[in-house]
């Protein structure tokens, strides 16, 4: 039996990103400026910002226009790669 296949996406479509990382006074600005150059833009009312319940962490979420998976994937690497992204959803 085979495994089930991820349902396929149609492109282009409206995607939500949620990254989280390190809080810090520039983390938002970051995130945004990273996920600017792979998918321009992004408005204010597209991005929401929590905080843990500690203050340590602070996860961005994001509504991008999604391309391809190559976008999706670029970004992705990009942001892990930083050393600043815990994860990316």
């Amino acid at each position: 039996m085979s495994e089930p296949k991820a349902p396929k996406i149609e492109f282009p479509c409206d995607y939500v990103i949620k990254v989280i990382g390190n809080a810090a006074p520039d983390f938002t600005e970051f995130v945004v400026e990273v996920v600017e150059q792979h998918a321009p833009g992004i408005c204010e009312a597209d991005i929401s910002v929590n905080d843990s319940s500690k203050g340590r962490f602070s996860s961005v979420q994001l509504k991008i226009v999604a391309t391809g998976e190559d976008q999706l994937k670029a970004l992705f690497e990009e942001l892990k790669a930083s050393g600043r992204v815990h994860m990316v959803l």
